[in-house]
Parts: structure tokens; sequence; C-alpha cells
């Protein structure tokens, strides 16, 4: 497969690989994503409700400040 090269040790073993990511970036994301979430197995959890209950409490917060929402569009 091209844009995929394997990293052997002197016994021929496959020890790395090397990945051209603009051929082959979706792979690479998917590989990546399954070493996430195997890694997060083992992490606790938190309820739906608390979680929602959360986000809603922090989405009632200002994300921006006026001040900062005019100054941003006055550069334009």
């Amino acid at each position: 497969m091209s844009g995929i090269q394997f990293v052997t040790d002197e016994k021929g073993r496959k020890t790395a690989v090397l990945i051209d990511l603009k051929k082959h970036h979706a792979i690479w994301e998917d590989f990546w994503d399954g070493l996430v979430s195997e890694s997060r197995r083992k992490e606790n959890g938190i309820p739906y409700e608390e979680y929602r209950a959360k986000r809603l409490k922090d989405n009632r917060q200002p994300q921006c400040t006026p001040t900062a929402t005019r100054t941003l569009y006055t550069k334009y």
C-alpha cells in the first residue's frame, strides 16, 4: 500500500510504521480514536442527567462581553 512504510528490526520484525497523513488521514483518525477510547475504558463516567445539568448551566453564562463583540466587529 503506498504511503505506508514499516520499520523493521535486525531480525526483520515490524517494530513501527510510517504513515503518510496526507494520503491516509482518515485511517489514522480512526486508529487514534480507537486508542483514545481504549485508554479511557476504565475512567469513571458521570450520569447523563448530571452532564446535561452542567451543560445547561454553562450555556446560560454569556460567551463574550458586549465590548468584546463590538471590538470583534469593528475590526472589519
